[in-house]
């Protein structure tokens, strides 16, 4: 069986760090989509934002999306705004177990409030652009998702423990056995 998980959430939510353990754990590659994004752009994403725009980014990650889900196993995990495309969400839910990592507003601010590299989060008021994110982004996650975990403040050991609990649940995790 094709085994393949990723990871959805607000940017901040723990994604890519969750991910790499996680990968770690169960023995399979892990991709980041914006790293792979940004390898294949030559540049950070953010310059790719304000040069080109929100528009051409989500094309492109459309189309990196597209590539890491027709994959072999892995886990994958998505850029925050991923899942604001229906084929991003359709292809996710339908080639991968997804688990949506759902963190407060002002979890993700307490993390990011000094992160610079965020595009969507260099405006006057990031704590309310976090609000606002969520409200749009969180009925589409919970869409999008086979599981959702609470962020809360468990530690990243913990976090990859209820993932991998959820997977031999589901009795899709290579670690079953």
């Amino acid at each position: 069986m094709t085994y393949l998980c990723s990871l959805v959430g607000l940017p901040g939510s723990g994604k890519s760090t969750v991910g790499r353990q996680l990968a770690r754990r169960l023995g399979l590659p892990f991709h980041d989509s914006d790293h792979v994004i940004e390898t294949r752009l030559g540049c950070s994403i953010r310059e790719f934002f304000e040069r080109e725009g929100e528009d051409r980014f989500r094309d492109l990650e459309s189309e990196v999306l597209d590539g890491l889900t027709a994959q072999g196993p892995a886990v994958v995990s998505t850029g925050g705004g991923a899942v604001l495309r229906p084929i991003n969400r359709e292809r996710l839910h339908q080639r991968t177990q997804v688990v949506y990592l759902r963190s407060s507003p002002d979890e993700v601010f307490r993390r990011l409030r000094h992160d610079r590299n965020r595009p969507l989060l260099q405006v006057d008021d990031p704590l309310q652009r976090l609000k606002d994110l969520f409200a749009v982004r969180d009925p589409l996650y919970r869409e999008t998702a086979h599981f959702t975990i609470e962020t809360g403040r468990p530690s990243v050991a913990s976090l990859v423990n209820m993932v991998v609990m959820q997977l031999e649940l589901s009795g899709v995790s290579p670690t079953a056995a």
